[in-house]
């Protein structure tokens, strides 16, 4: 078990890490734009911008198992659909049913398991008054963010849950964004969590916003309508 104090001192400082609502914005700035012509997109678990202070079920986000046990999660990171490529780190803290405190720490992922697209929803950050990259101005300004787009989707992640108070675990990890085209049976958004060597599964999304910013999917739209074309608008792209 890690030294209390220093643990302490490392959840309270990846805590803030997370929770900075810029975050988003620097994970899309020029370095992931560079990137732009391979698979790799930006996620947020219950972090940053996605949290509204008067909606105290957007942060963070919480699964639950049969008994009624919860994790609760928040987190931020990048991976690659193709590599299977991961960074990505953040908090927990594991409560009993009646709301104490069983566990804390933090998590970190060890892989992508993978990654099921949903397709874009470009007005997403719109409706939560967020924007991400810089506007283009004059005749050829951009209707909408020039950075990545927000996306729908299931990622599946192995991570290691490193605690305060127990022994680390490992764990999947679900993160469904219902943005796009959600299946039915994927309409919730939230997480979902599963330790190995532990039959309780905490499969209930009970709250959480969640969301994937895609950099492929401005890509290949660029790469279809030319260098000297502008990007649609909008209204003329997929709804959420």
């Amino acid at each position: 078990m890690p030294n209390k104090s220093a643990f302490s001192t490392l959840i309270t400082a990846v805590a803030a890490w997370v929770a900075v609502p810029s975050l988003m914005l620097f994970l899309c700035s020029g370095s992931a734009r560079a990137q732009i012509n391979s698979a790799n997109y930006t996620f947020a678990v219950a972090s940053g911008f996605l949290c509204d202070p008067g909606d105290s079920g957007s942060c963070p986000a919480v699964a639950k198992s049969v008994n009624g046990d919860s994790y609760e999660m928040s987190g931020a990171g990048t991976f690659d659909a193709q590599t299977r490529s991961v960074k990505a780190a953040g908090t927990f803290t594991h409560k009993s049913p009646n709301g104490n405190v069983l566990d804390t720490g933090v998590w970190l992922a060890n892989e992508l398991l993978s990654f099921d697209s949903y397709g874009i929803a470009p007005g997403a950050l719109r409706q939560k008054g967020a924007a991400l990259g810089p506007q283009t101005l004059g005749a050829k300004r951009l209707p909408m963010s020039s950075g990545p787009l927000p996306t729908g989707g299931l990622a599946v992640f192995r991570i290691s849950l490193v605690s305060l108070l127990e022994t680390s675990k490992t764990a999947v990890l679900q993160v469904n964004c219902a943005l796009g085209k959600s299946p039915r049976d994927r309409s919730v958004e939230g997480i979902r969590l599963a330790f190995e060597k532990n039959p309780t599964e905490f499969s209930e999304e009970a709250g959480g916003r969640v969301m994937f910013l895609s950099t492929q999917a401005r890509a290949n739209m660029a790469g279809k309508l030319g260098e000297n074309s502008k990007l649609p608008d909008s209204a003329d792209l997929p709804k959420n």
